[in-house]
């Protein structure tokens, strides 16, 4: 049997780096002599994430365009050239049979420099809007995983899978976890619980809400689990109390997904992918702050389908405290939220990315 070679690039973001992650594992359930090598950007979170879950890692020197005039940007075709020579000796020296992006700027010189030296890639997209990275190297790419319909005006049509975004495994049976989980977290079965997340980095419009409304929330008898991101823990732990836990980052997502009634959560990629498998009440607050919004794409595909609640962080001074009240008094709402999400989730694919994969070594 052939010993094959991947390398693999996804960064900046955890909305990046976990789907590349996912993949990785996957294809070493099936291949397990297999050589794995990731490319990231030097100064961005998969130089530890990557590490962390058993892999090596290599950094470009590489960052986005910002969108003003910065001094970055004018450094940005210098990172380029360098990144692009980077990339060719990397990919000389290891010799992959297959390259693999999910996203963000080191996927860029990394797949470019494949496509020109005639090595199979594939790349991965989470969004319902693909970022600029993607949308070049898709003219060249041999298969696109998408994870959204509609997406024929970005890409060329023959080449897309709908596959949907690579989550964790261990999301997919939380029914049975309930129990566990409530008294893993040391929670009162007979409150609601609510879960709030900002993503891995913490969102501060939703801990300047939180913190507006927790008296509110506390009085109609909800607990919160409050993810408040690493980058807000010092100014936000001192609500910890019985009935609330303000966390910068949560390790045991499949027993807090578990243990939650309501969730008010970010809608990156990968967030939305996960809730979907979860099926729990979800009130999306996307970040207008990403490239193109689609945070708010992102929520709008699944309230579209009437699977979730968006509010729009302009809306949140004069409608939250009304739509969260709604929510929780309202049993029927909460249950058709749940079905409704529930339908749209695809937990097979990482195993249909990697299917994919092995059809461009074969």
């Amino acid at each position: 049997m052939k010993h094959y070679k991947f390398i693999l690039s996804g960064g900046g973001t955890g909305g990046h780096i976990y789907p590349a992650i996912a993949i990785a594992n996957e294809l070493k359930s099936r291949f397990p002599d297999a050589e794995f090598l990731f490319v990231g950007a030097e100064d961005k979170m998969e130089m530890q994430k990557v590490p962390q879950a058993g892999y090596a890692i290599k950094g470009l020197w590489i960052a986005g365009l910002q969108r003003k005039l910065t001094l970055q940007n004018a450094m940005f075709p210098l990172k380029l050239v360098s990144s692009l020579w980077k990339s060719r000796k990397i990919i000389k020296e290891f010799k992959p049979d297959v390259v693999i992006g999910t996203g963000g700027f080191a996927s860029g010189p990394l797949l470019q420099m494949a496509n020109m030296l005639g090595i199979p890639t594939l790349i991965q997209e989470q969004n319902s809007f693909p970022g600029i990275t993607n949308k070049l190297l898709s003219k060249k790419a041999n298969a696109i995983c998408v994870a959204y319909e509609n997406l024929e005006r970005f890409f060329p049509k023959g080449k897309m899978i709908l596959t949907g975004n690579p989550v964790r495994q261990d999301l997919i049976d939380i029914q049975n976890k309930r129990a566990e989980a409530i008294a893993y977290f040391k929670l009162d079965a007979n409150k609601k619980i609510l879960l709030v997340l900002g993503g891995s980095l913490g969102a501060r419009r939703i801990n300047q809400l939180i913190e507006k409304e927790l008296e509110n929330i506390l009085a109609q008898n909800v607990q919160i689990i409050w993810q408040c991101g690493k980058l807000y823990f010092e100014e936000y732990k001192k609500y910890n109390s019985d009935n609330v836990q303000v966390v910068a980052f949560i390790e045991k997502m499949d027993f807090v997904y578990a243990a939650a009634d309501v969730i008010i959560s970010r809608a990156g990629a990968s967030s939305v992918s996960e809730l979907c498998i979860v099926g729990k009440p979800v009130i999306f607050i996307p970040s207008p702050n990403v490239a193109e919004d689609h945070q708010t794409k992102n929520a709008k595909a699944i309230v579209d389908k009437k699977g979730a609640i968006l509010l729009k962080e302009s809306q949140l001074d004069a409608e939250f405290s009304l739509v969260f009240e709604a929510l929780l008094k309202d049993p029927e709402k909460q249950k058709q939220l749940s079905e409704n999400i529930k339908e749209l989730a695809l937990p097979e694919a990482t195993k249909q990315i990697v299917d994919e994969i092995v059809k461009l070594i074969k």
